[in-house]
C-alpha cells in the first residue's frame, strides 16, 4: 500500500483496483490513500490538516480544534452518458476509452464534505441534481468562488451549510492552492470554464456534437494539467532520492 507522497502514480487508473460494478470513489483503496497523502497538509494558517481513513462510516476524517470533518470522494469529470446519450454514442470507442483513461486518475477526483446536514443533500448530491449545474465541476467551482466572495449561486444554500469546511482555507485562493486546482483558475482568480459561460443557464450541457467534443477535451485537459501540478507538488515535498552505493 502507498505510504509516502513519492509512491503516488499520477497515471494509475483507479478503476483497476475497484471491484467490478463498483465506484472507485468508495471502493478503490489506492484512490483513498492518494487522497489521504495529497490533502493531509497544512492549512493556510499552518495548522496540520490530517486525514485518516475511518472504516465505512467515514471515507476520510479530520478531527482537531478546527472541527470534525468527514470527507468523501467524487469524480469531477463527466461524459453524461445518460443525458447526452446521442452525443456520447457519436464518439468513437477509442475516444471514449482515452477520456476514461485520462480522467480515472487521481487528478480526476476531489474531496467534499460527505455528511448530510439538516437532512439536506450534500454538495456532491446537490451539484449532481441541480439543473443549472448538472455535475459540471467548473460550475461547481464557480459556486465555491462565489461562496468566498459572498455572491449568490445555485449552490449558495448548500455551500453555506458547510461554511466551517470552506473557512479552513480562508479564501478561494487558499482552497484552490490546497487542492491543486490551479488548472481551472486564471491569473486573476476567475474560473476557466469548460464551455462559454454567460451565467447559470437552465441547460448547462452541450447540445451539439462539436460542442460536446470541446467540452470533453477541456475536461481531459484540466485533469491532465492538474495531474502535472500534483506531480510537481509531490516532487517538491518528497525527500531527495539518495544515490545507491
Amino acid at each position: 500500500m502507498t505510504s509516502e507522497l513519492s509512491d503516488i502514480d499520477i497515471g494509475f487508473n483507479v478503476s483497476s483496483d475497484t471491484p467490478p460494478g463498483r465506484d472507485p470513489d468508495s471502493h478503490s483503496p489506492t484512490l483513498r490513500e492518494y487522497h489521504r497523502l495529497l490533502w493531509s497538509k497544512p492549512l493556510p494558517d499552518g495548522t496540520p490538516f490530517t486525514l485518516i481513513p475511518s472504516g465505512r462510516a467515514h471515507y476520510l476524517l479530520h478531527e482537531s480544534a478546527k472541527g470534525r470533518f468527514s470527507l468523501s470522494s467524487d469524480a469531477i469529470n463527466n461524459q453524461h452518458r445518460g443525458l447526452l446519450s446521442d452525443a456520447y454514442g457519436s464518439q468513437a470507442q477509442q475516444v471514449n476509452d482515452d477520456f476514461c483513461r485520462a480522467t480515472m486518475t487521481v487528478g480526476g477526483y476531489m474531496l467534499f464534505p460527505g455528511e448530510r446536514l439538516d437532512r439536506k443533500p450534500t454538495i456532491n448530491q446537490h451539484r449532481g441534481m441541480h439543473p443549472r449545474i448538472r455535475d459540471r465541476f467548473d460550475l461547481t467551482l464557480e459556486c465555491i468562488r462565489r461562496h468566498y466572495t459572498g455572491e449568490n449561486s445555485p449552490l449558495s444554500e448548500t455551500l453555506a451549510r458547510y461554511a466551517n469546511f470552506f473557512a479552513l482555507f480562508e479564501s478561494f485562493t487558499g482552497y484552490v492552492e490546497h487542492f491543486l486546482l490551479q488548472a481551472l483558475v486564471d491569473g486573476s482568480g476567475q474560473v476557466r470554464f469548460f464551455r462559454l459561460f454567460d451565467g447559470f443557464n437552465p441547460n448547462p450541457l452541450p447540445s451539439e456534437v462539436d460542442d460536446y467534443d470541446t467540452y470533453l477535451d477541456r475536461q481531459r485537459e484540466f485533469v491532465t494539467t492538474r495531474n502535472a501540478h500534483i506531480a510537481a507538488y509531490i516532487r517538491a515535498h518528497s525527500p531527495p532520492v539518495r544515490p545507491s552505493v
